[in-house]
């Protein structure tokens, strides 16, 4: 049987915005489990996403508590390209990898991957990236879907595996070079010569004939 833990995970949006207090969706889930946090945390979830852990969890329905934002329309991030300077910050906050572009490039959002989460928006230094109302009228799950909730789950792990793989790589020591014997640079030395000398026969004009 599924632990308590993940259906409560599975009942939340996915966005991964960190405004319930946890560092993501698993952590707010395991606290609610766990008794250490209250059901009333998760503004993009709003009032049905309260009813939905009320029903998991077997506590009254409360209403949202307000230390942790407010419900509303669902946003998306939007960079404005003239004054993007291509710092990256961004890239690393994105939880679903919805921002794309390469070091003192200018990004651009993938709007379809974007979760509304705001955290590029206190790590861009130039202030360059706003939010867009994208659900007018809608608020919570009514702004959100299950499909678009199990697609950000699935790029938050994909962009947990990259950031590790990225924190290995930049981990591990650089590889140490064999040290040479004194007849491999001896003869790494004459061939280079070599090279060098056989470069300017061919490149020497023929001998005038006599």
């Amino acid at each position: 049987m599924i632990g308590l833990a993940a259906r409560i995970h599975d009942a939340l949006p996915q966005t991964q915005c960190t405004r319930c207090g946890y560092p993501d969706c698993a952590g707010y889930a395991q606290a609610v489990a766990d008794g250490a946090a209250n059901i009333n945390q998760c503004p993009p979830g709003g009032a049905e996403g309260i009813a939905r852990l009320a029903r998991l969890t077997g506590r009254e329905p409360l209403p949202l508590d307000p230390q942790f934002g407010t419900e509303g329309p669902r946003a998306m991030a939007v960079i404005d390209e003239a004054w993007c300077i291509g710092c990256t910050l961004c890239l690393d906050a994105c939880p679903t990898d919805a921002i794309v572009g390469i070091n003192k490039r200018m990004h651009t959002v993938i709007e379809a991957h974007c979760t509304g989460c705001e955290l590029c928006i206190p790590v861009c230094p130039v202030d360059c990236i706003s939010l867009e109302v994208e659900t007018p009228g809608r608020t919570g799950w009514q702004a959100w879907s299950e499909a678009q909730a199990d697609a950000a789950l699935q790029r938050y792990k994909l962009h947990g595996e990259h950031r590790r793989v990225d924190k290995q790589q930049a981990n591990e020591p650089a590889p140490i070079a064999e040290p040479q014997t004194a007849d491999t640079r001896k003869r790494s030395i004459v061939e280079a010569a070599l090279a060098r000398a056989r470069a300017a026969s061919q490149q020497r004009p023929p001998a005038a004939k006599p």
